[in-house]
């Protein structure tokens, strides 16, 4: 297939495009705006093969959208293009709602102008496949589980932000007859992923003997995947999945945010043992909470697992292990990051910018 990946300098877009180029025969054209979290780094061995090409688009820009649609004749969309750290749409809401809503219409105009005009055979295989999070669904209470059917309850901007593209994706299908997917995705994580989430930030603080900030009393419930877990199961989703339907991709990792930051520290303890404290765990510093802050979210991915036969191959240990590895291995990569973005500043406490 031709596929489109939007979003694909991104953190999960990045993965995908790899494992596009790197386990199949698909033509990959990569669309990114380029914004302060994407990376072309993490598409650079993609970037060398032939089957791969790359523009510079915000998926706002409808005219640019149309015009690659017309020039290349993608047979698939992957759209992962996405503000999407929660604290900045806490500070910033509008962003998201340009990006995350608008962005997704004005993709879909252009898709669903594409696809009507496609010849019989191509429009029946054409597929649209929105990537979406497991925060449309909101807090969860006692041993809840989100199954693909749950009632939506965003607690966030940008959880709200994506509620909306997952509503207009399922519009766009039902008015029109666009052959969509779309998959909820827990919280991820692995290599490439910008210092300004949890896992990354919290092991680059952590190699400098810095406090490490956890929000609350750090009791927060999250479900972790393993980005290349997430990208081959996104890839399976567009390549066997039933059109018009949702499938939830989660890690089965359920676990505190503060257990994260342990782990974390017992990690750098064994790979980098610091010279200047004993264990990484008394760096730990609860701070002010954020706003609106979701307890707890758990996702069923029963679904994927028994109609698609997709089973994450990477454990929560073992992938923050090779995570934690990574990290410590490639400060040319976050090193200028970090002293050119500031991602480590605090965001999310609703002042605005």
């Amino acid at each position: 297939m031709k596929i489109i990946v939007t979003g694909g300098a991104g953190f999960i877009g990045s993965a995908v495009v790899r494992h596009l180029i790197a386990e199949t025969d698909h033509e990959v054209h990569c669309v990114d705006k380029l914004t302060y979290a994407s990376s072309l780094d993490a598409i650079s061995e993609a970037a060398g093969s032939e089957r791969y090409s790359f523009s510079k688009i915000d998926i706002c820009d409808g005219a640019a959208l149309v015009t690659l649609f017309q020039s290349w004749q993608p047979d698939a969309v992957i759209h992962l293009a996405a503000e999407t750290h929660v604290d900045r749409s806490i500070d910033s809401p509008t962003v998201f709602i340009e990006t995350n809503v608008m962005g997704t219409a004005t993709l879909l105009e252009a898709a669903r102008t594409y696809w009507q005009n496609l010849p019989n055979s191509q429009r029946e295989n054409f597929r649209f496949h929105h990537v979406s999070t497991d925060e449309v669904f909101g807090d969860l209470e006692g041993a809840e589980i989100s199954a693909e059917g749950a009632a939506y309850n965003p607690s966030s901007p940008y959880a709200a932000s994506k509620a909306g593209a997952d509503h207009l994706v399922r519009a766009w299908h039902r008015t029109y007859g666009l052959p969509v997917l779309l998959s909820n995705g827990s919280n991820n994580f692995g290599l490439y992923q910008f210092p300004e989430k949890l896992i990354p930030l919290m092991i680059i603080k952590a190699l400098s003997n810095e406090p490490l900030p956890v929000y609350g009393d750090g009791s927060n419930v999250r479900d972790w995947i393993h980005v290349e877990d997430h990208a081959e199961a996104l890839i399976n989703v567009l390549q066997k999945g039933r059109v018009g339907e949702t499938y939830n991709i989660g890690g089965g990792s359920n676990l505190k945010n503060i257990n994260i930051v342990e782990k974390i520290c017992d990690e750098l303890d064994n790979i980098v043992p610091s010279k200047e404290i004993e264990s990484r765990r008394k760096l730990i510093t609860f701070v002010a909470d954020r706003p609106g802050h979701d307890q707890r979210y758990a996702i069923d991915s029963s679904k994927i697992q028994n109609e698609l036969g997709w089973h994450p191959r990477l454990g929560l240990d073992d992938g923050l292990r090779q995570t934690v590895q990574w990290y410590v291995n490639n400060r040319h990569w976050w090193e200028p990051i970090m002293a050119e973005r500031n991602p480590s500043g605090r965001q999310g406490l609703g002042r605005g910018k």
